[in-house]
């Protein structure tokens, strides 16, 4: 008890002689003399805590919390933001897919696993396109399925799905989710009436080689490595066209064969050649742009699009109205 009373009245004192010390300064402040390392006057019991060693709750700053400033640089003993390790990798690379593509490279895994549990001919008997169910029996998912068969698992079939998410994400990245709809919907139309002309089940291959005639015709002179030679992009399909020939004839020995092989490219050729005719070559000739996306479709799957065009659109009208008249040579006649 006398211990704890002969410091409390210590504490006491040295309190008034350092307010006694405060106050006689020029310029009072908040803080007291530094050599007790007291923070408020009007704290005592603050005071007395860190005189006693004691425990004193720090005031946490408005921006202590933030990692950066305004100015993006990091802060000095800012808690550095939370770093994810670890991670899968094929989760990774799927969620990065565009969305229409994903949906298609899902339409593939799909066909192949009904492809698996029927049994090929039956597999055939319900993807292929036959165009009497099709008509007469409104069976509407022959076009869609018959655009998403591969066969049996192979490395061909690797391949072929290999080049269809490569092409489809490229042209789905590069014009956006609308106009890549729009371009396999004009793809699927017209292989659907081509292929039931010519009796052909399924034309996945030609959507695939479409993509890629589309893609090089945007870059036809840029050089590409194709095997163990360059070449320009523009003949690629046409490499690959000669490179599957080569192997029906090599596996058959029948030049029937090697034909058949053929038809699946030239088909996606000549489709993709009409989208690409339509779309880019033949508005700049003055015709009709008729083969763009609806503006609804745009503002649904582009809304990043949509904003671009509306102000190009409205850049565009600002412009006009200050065409509106033409001005006066100095010194002509008014």
């Amino acid at each position: 008890m006398k211990a704890d009373s002969l410091f409390k009245a210590v504490a006491l004192t040295l309190l008034m002689v350092s307010g006694f010390l405060s106050g006689s300064c020029d310029g009072a402040s908040a803080t007291i003399n530094p050599a007790f390392d007291l923070i408020s006057t009007g704290s005592p019991h603050r005071a007395i805590l860190q005189l006693r060693g004691g425990a004193s709750k720090k005031k946490k700053s408005r921006t202590g919390s933030l990692a950066k400033t305004v100015t993006g640089k990091t802060k000095v003993e800012a808690k550095k933001p939370s770093q994810k390790t670890g991670g899968n990798g094929i989760q990774d690379w799927y969620n990065q897919i565009p969305r229409l593509t994903k949906i298609y490279v899902n339409s593939i895994v799909i066909c192949t696993l009904l492809g698996l549990l029927l049994g090929e001919e039956r597999a055939q008997a319900i993807l292929a396109l036959d165009p009497m169910r099709l008509m007469y029996g409104l069976e509407i998912w022959r076009p869609f399925t018959a655009a998403s068969f591969l066969g049996k698992p192979s490395i061909s079939w690797l391949m072929s799905g290999y080049y269809l998410y490569e092409y489809g994400s490229s042209l789905e990245r590069a014009y956006g989710a609308a106009e890549y709809l729009l371009f396999l919907a004009a793809q699927i139309f017209l292989l659907t009436l081509f292929s039931a002309l010519l009796g052909i089940p399924f034309f996945t291959q030609s959507v695939i080689t479409g993509m890629l005639h589309v893609l090089s015709r945007a870059m036809p002179h840029q050089k590409v490595k194709w095997l163990v030679i360059t070449v320009p992009y523009w003949t690629l399909p046409y490499g690959l066209m000669i490179s599957d020939c080569l192997q029906a004839h090599s596996a058959s020995q029948s030049v029937s064969q090697s034909l058949s092989a053929a038809m699946p490219h030239v088909l996606g050729i000549l489709v993709g050649h009409f989208y690409h005719f339509h779309r880019f070559i033949w508005p700049k000739t003055g015709g009709e742009d008729w083969l763009r996306a609806p503006n609804f479709v745009v503002d649904y799957l582009d809304s990043d699009a949509a904003n671009k065009n509306t102000a190009k659109d409205s850049i565009n009208k600002a412009l006009q109205k200050r065409k509106r008249g033409k001005g006066k040579k100095l010194g002509s006649a008014t």
